[in-house]
């Protein structure tokens, strides 16, 4: 149950960061065209890359030697202060979300949708990479419970945006919000990466 809180804030920490997905969704909810949709396909391709990423380093795992493993946590290490760096140079600006465009073609949408998800880099760094290594050394029950907080944190992030972004948008524009959210993201990435440079000393 620990492992389900840990995946649900780590995988929580990397999905906040406002990014081309968030605002598109947002936007979906604000125009209130196909949300269900929309956060459906985003929330199941999350899952799916997640697991994608707990499954091959778990079978990756039967060839790790320990310099193998040393060199996935430095690299591990590499990818959280990188992206704290970001976060600390982040000059967040008033977020702008196009709500006049609209259109009533569902494929459009879904395309649109896999767009944003699949053709992001940053998706695959986050889940596939990011979550799936930091998973490595963990017992095999404890991936799949990592795993579904992860699935779990999207799932419900992805909902609550999409269907409340109404009443959050005043909120969502707002610099000084996702100031806050900034700095909260990286307190907690600074403690993952604290845990990761334990294991590699």
């Amino acid at each position: 149950m620990d492992y389900l809180i840990l995946g649900f804030l780590t995988g929580l920490s990397l999905i906040l960061a406002i990014g081309a997905q968030n605002i598109f969704v947002i936007e979906q909810g604000l125009k209130k065209q196909y949300i269900f949709i929309v956060c459906l396909i985003c929330s199941i391709s999350d899952f799916l890359l997640i697991f994608l990423g707990i499954f091959l380093f778990q079978y990756l795992n039967h060839f790790f030697t320990p310099t193998i493993e040393l060199v996935f946590n430095i690299l591990l290490l590499i990818f959280l202060l990188h992206f704290i760096w970001g976060k600390i140079r982040t000059k967040v600006s008033e977020t702008s979300f196009d709500v006049n465009s609209k259109t009533n073609n569902l494929s459009n949408i879904v395309v649109k949708t896999l767009g944003f998800t699949f053709l992001n880099p940053h998706v695959y760094s986050d889940t596939v990479f990011f979550l799936g290594n930091f998973s490595k050394s963990l017992s095999q029950v404890d991936k799949y419970y990592f795993g579904a907080g992860a699935a779990i944190s999207s799932f419900l992030f992805f909902f609550i945006i999409g269907y409340l972004s109404k009443y959050f948008s005043k909120y969502l524009k707002s610099a000084t919000v996702w100031k806050r959210i900034n700095y909260l993201i990286i307190l907690f990435m600074s403690i993952l990466a604290l845990t990761v440079l334990m294991e590699i000393i």
